[in-house]
């Protein structure tokens, strides 16, 4: 079935997408909670119509985000944990703590557009981290985790 995504769904699609899917996950998931709707004629030409008149406001955002992104590439993040002999963290670093590391140098950037491998980090050592800023606009980012 084909459906238009109202927004962002993470392995599926960004907003404005026409996407195939199945039709359970569809009519049972995505259009119930507003997620997306069916791609008829008419939803179709609507959707090319919104497109066109948003396309001027989306140029700007991605002006801001390639910006922001210029002004974050080669940062590195540090971020202390306690942590074993070993080197082992007790708990771990996820996209909280980055977000609010970066928080700290100036950038406001929410942590669900942070992505690392896996789903935390449980050693210390250095990592990578992409920041979604745009869906064109990725960045990565070094992230050293050292024991406090």
């Amino acid at each position: 079935m084909e459906i238009i995504l109202k927004q962002d769904i993470v392995n599926l699609g960004h907003a404005d997408d026409i996407v195939d899917v199945k039709d359970g996950y569809a009519r049972n998931y995505l259009i119930p909670r507003g997620y997306a709707v069916m791609a008829d004629e008419s939803n179709k030409k609507m959707h090319e119509e919104n497109k066109r008149q948003r396309a001027h406001k989306e140029a700007k955002l991605k002006e801001e985000a390639e910006a922001l992104a210029e002004q974050i590439k080669g940062k590195e993040i540090k971020i202390g944990a306690k942590t074993s002999s070993a080197g082992k963290i007790f708990g771990s670093v996820n996209t909280i703590q980055i977000a609010e590391a970066l928080q700290k140098k100036g950038f406001d950037i929410d942590r669900k557009k942070i992505s690392i491998d896996g789903d935390a980090i449980k050693e210390a050592g250095t990592y990578k981290a992409k920041i979604s800023l745009h869906r064109e606009v990725p960045v990565e980012i070094e992230l050293e985790v050292f024991s406090e």
